[in-house]
């Protein structure tokens, strides 16, 4: 990948990881669909605000309508739904280890739906990746698995989502990725509208905290309408399978995010997942192989 992808990856790990710290204070006080809601709808309306004032806008034909549909509900309503839902019940840590499974169902998806096929030192980057999440996260929340099943389902469901969302990223490949975002957002408060109104009624509900609307503003304005500009502008210059590589780098966000605001202590085995991560990616980017690859020959002549 170009460097500045891997630049693009950890700004949107940062976004989304903070993601994870805002969906703990929000997700118990409002329901799941009045989240998924809250926060591509104030999304949509701050980056429809943006494409006017570049002077552009959705073209409404039936390529574009069916192309931020399934987007939206694979990249949003469904994936944000599930996490919102498992968070209510299980913790963060725990749920962000499932969500790091999202590459291996991507590699998956498009080895079997693709002509991009599974490749030995692919897999073992993918490998190393998950298990320096696992390392990180630590055997404490791994000993969690028996207890809220419905939960870690849901957010294993989400990974599986994610992943058919970058298969189906690949649509927009070369276009804006503002107005591609806009698309997306935009149908996904339409299709979680009705979902929100008539399976939860948020208006019978008590009214959230300040807290849980500071969260929300984060997820919507931050972690939702500038990360999904990252984001396609990632599938542009990296291609859609890379995308999923910020999944590796969340939890370790999430981790950093932790110690420089609310002033925690990395223990060793958070710096040890972190390396293993580290490690895990260099091995699905190829190109330091590639490179002693290249020079052991020369090495040896000497």
């Amino acid at each position: 990948m170009p460097s500045i992808a891997w630049v693009l990856l950890v700004s949107l790990s940062l976004l989304w990881g903070g993601s994870y710290l805002s969906a703990r204070v929000a997700a118990p006080e409002i329901t799941p669909f009045t989240l998924v809601f809250l926060r591509v709808g104030i999304a949509a309306l701050v980056l429809n605000a943006l494409l006017a004032f570049r002077r552009r806008h959705l073209v409404p034909n039936r390529r574009n309508l069916v192309n931020y549909a399934g987007m939206g509900l694979l990249n949003n309503v469904i994936p944000f739904a599930l996490i919102f839902f498992g968070t209510r019940h299980i913790g963060a840590g725990l749920a962000s280890i499932l969500n790091a499974a999202t590459p291996i169902f991507t590699v998956l998806v498009f080895h079997i739906l693709t002509d991009e096929k599974l490749k030995p030192l692919k897999t073992v980057g993918v490998v190393l990746g998950f298990s320096g999440v696992a390392v990180m996260i630590g055997l404490s929340a791994l000993g969690n698995l028996g207890a809220d099943v419905l939960a870690e389902i849901a957010c294993i469901g989400a990974t599986i989502s994610y992943a058919f969302s970058s298969l189906w990223s690949r649509r927009f490949k070369g276009e804006d990725p503002v107005t591609t975002a806009t698309g997306q957002l935009t149908a996904s408060t339409i299709l979680t509208l009705p979902l929100m109104i008539f399976v939860e009624a948020p208006w019978t509900l008590p009214a959230p905290s300040g807290e849980a609307v500071a969260a929300v503003l984060f997820l919507a304005l931050l972690a939702t309408a500038f990360a999904y500009i990252l984001f396609f502008r990632i599938v542009e210059v990296a291609g859609a399978s890379n995308v999923m590589l910020v999944t590796f780098l969340v939890p370790v966000s999430a981790i950093l995010l932790g110690w420089i605001v609310l002033d925690e202590t990395l223990e060793p085995r958070h710096w040890a997942g972190m390396a293993m991560i580290m490690a895990g990616l260099a091995a699905i980017d190829g190109r330091l192989f590639r490179r002693a690859s290249m020079r052991a020959p020369a090495g040896d002549e000497g």
